[in-house]
């Protein structure tokens, strides 16, 4: 790789084109992980049961329920937030750690709420299999979600758990994008490596482990208000207390298969993101 491909910059679409990719390979495990945060304490099940029982329900294609919702989601929510990151950083100094993370704040807060409505439709898909069939909701895939939503709910339920998603947002734009960007840094200059896949995929190892920590309470708490039926929940201070009378744990539900599930996914894509940089990234201008 010259050297000029590795000051390349990244295209506006590169995050979202990149998450949706990983995001394929991700999915089975986002959709244990949904389904692990969606049980109530009485009809708690393991991940070994979760796992048969999707399989036995619909096979290996079981594992890609709402999977049209998931890639929808990256390539609204994510390419916004990376987007708006990595645009930010050609105002600021880009050095400035609490620059970064002002930067990923910015980016989390507007990317989550462009992100809520495929949210709410990749969680009801991922977790509609494991519920009985008369209660089943039966979306064909995420734009048929989204018109039965707005036609049957209104369009305040495609706004659903908006808070939360938003919180979670900015807290996964810290710990993934400023994170990275911070631990790369550290890891150049303490281990002298170049831009490439083994840096790469350190850093972004890194970077998943921090993000999966401090975001999980809130995406339980995301999970599960937007999952409820009209009516379950008062408002997401209903939905907290229903989670907290379970326990301190109960806000770290699937945390195993979330870490799982976001490393390879924060791996993955960022892997592919420095790839698309570099190869099909612009150079700036002097």
């Amino acid at each position: 790789m010259s050297g000029d491909n590795t000051k390349r910059l990244p295209r506006w679409w590169s995050g979202g084109v990149c998450a949706a990719l990983a995001v394929t390979f991700t999915h089975p495990l986002d959709l244990v992980k949904v389904q692990l945060q969606t049980q109530s304490t009485k009809d708690r099940q393991s991940v070994g049961v979760i796992i048969k029982n999707i399989y036995q329900r619909a096979g290996f294609l079981g594992f890609y329920n709402g999977i049209s919702a998931s890639w929808f989601r990256q390539l609204t929510y994510t390419t916004a937030r990376f987007a708006l990151y990595e645009t930010g950083k050609n105002y600021v100094d880009a050095e400035n750690v609490s620059t970064k993370m002002g930067l990923a704040t910015f980016a989390g807060l507007f990317g989550g709420m462009v992100g809520v409505p495929g949210d709410v439709v990749t969680v009801r898909l991922q977790n509609d299999s494991k519920l009985p069939p008369e209660s089943r909701r039966n979306y064909k895939h995420v734009f048929d979600g989204l018109f039965r939503i707005y036609k049957e709910e209104g369009i305040s339920s495609l706004f659903r758990g908006t808070v939360p998603a938003v919180s979670r947002s900015i807290l996964l734009t810290i710990g993934t994008n400023a994170a990275y960007d911070q631990v790369k840094v550290i890891l150049k200059a303490t281990t002298g490596l170049e831009d490439g896949v083994p840096l790469h995929f350190a850093t972004s190892t890194a970077a998943g482990c921090i993000a999966t920590v401090i975001t999980q309470p809130l995406d339980v708490l995301k999970t599960t208000f937007m999952n409820a039926k009209p009516g379950e929940f008062s408002g997401i201070g209903a939905a907290f207390i229903s989670i907290a009378k379970q326990g301190p744990l109960a806000f770290y539900k699937g945390f195993i298969p979330a870490l799982i599930r976001v490393s390879p996914n924060t791996i993955i894509t960022f892997i592919l993101y420095e790839q698309a940089r570099m190869r099909f990234g612009y150079l700036p201008k002097d």
